[in-house]
């Protein structure tokens, strides 16, 4: 591949498995585009699936996978802890190697378009492609999620990109172009879901907490406790430990402990170093003393 371009599309299905594969199925088996990570999460009920490709093969295999997602998931019988306002609920686009934010901006202005004159499927652009500043955020243009989106979007100021209704069952889709974001959670040794709620508040940047943090607490039922989860869109200026310690930190306050974190997807491996450096006190390390990173070279 001579330009790498990230997808990371999240569905709103994570228990179906025979759904699973058949969503993901639109990014086997096709030139120009590789399957790197998928992963499932039935209490969210909802799947992250990580693809690399070149920008005309990856837009095809997008479209494909959306219009498999669109036929599959109907939201009015959708029950999941993840807020959610799609059948596909998000599709950004990450320049890797090669190719520019602008090139990411402009293909996800393409994709949307398709996806709205394809399946009839609203779009709102966000990130880097957002039209206004209001739009950049995806918590705030997926406020209100599928069952509010009727109505929200009768503000003028919450018009879609593309689109002027909402999709009986596959709602709609924000598209866009980003920066690598790393999907970090962290979970509580409680089932207090406020408790995760007020330490959520507290870490996201959106109440006062990091910069590039966003955060929600989450229930998960299936395993008796709670979770703190997080977006963290930029780790190079808020790096994953300064995230756990802070969600340590707010819990001691309810008497709280931290049972563990989980990464869901891909995450570059400089935010792993930058962990364990800090955790380890290394001094001086290297991304070139990777004993895998030397032997791809």
């Amino acid at each position: 591949m001579n330009q790498i371009i990230q997808c990371v599309p999240n569905f709103s299905e994570g228990r179906d498995l025979e759904k699973i594969e058949s969503i993901i199925s639109a990014f086997r088996g096709k030139n120009g585009v590789k399957l790197l990570d998928y992963s499932n999460d039935e209490d969210h009920n909802r799947l992250v699936v990580t693809v690399v490709g070149e920008k005309e093969a990856l837009k095809v295999a997008v479209l494909e996978a959306v219009g498999t997602a669109v036929k599959l998931i109907d939201l009015t019988k959708h029950e999941g802890q993840h807020p959610r306002m799609g059948a596909v609920d998000v599709i950004p686009f990450i320049p890797i190697k090669n190719v520019t934010m602008d090139e990411c901006v402009e293909l996800s202005k393409e994709v949307a378009k398709l996806l709205y004159e394809t399946y009839d499927l609203p779009c709102f652009l966000y990130e880097k492609s957002a039209s206004t500043s209001a739009r950049e955020n995806l918590a705030a243009l997926r406020k209100g999620q599928f069952e509010g989106m009727s109505d929200k979007i009768k503000d003028e100021a919450w018009k879609p990109d593309f689109g002027t209704k909402i999709h009986p069952t596959a709602g709609i889709v924000a598209v866009g172009a980003r920066m690598p974001l790393v999907a970090f959670n962290v979970n509580l040794a409680t089932n207090d879901l406020e408790i995760a709620n007020k330490i959520a508040k507290n870490v996201r940047h959106l109440s006062g907490g990091l910069r590039y943090c966003k955060a929600i607490g989450i229930d998960l039922e299936e395993r008796g406790i709670v979770q703190v989860s997080m977006n963290m869109t930029d780790f190079t200026k808020t790096p994953l430990y300064r995230a756990f310690e802070l969600v340590k930190i707010e819990a001691k306050r309810f008497g709280v402990s931290v049972v563990g974190s989980e990464i869901i997807g891909l995450v570059p491996m400089d935010a792993l170093i930058g962990t364990a450096e800090y955790y380890l006190g290394v001094e001086a390390f290297s991304y070139d003393q990777v004993l895998e990173k030397r032997i791809m070279e």
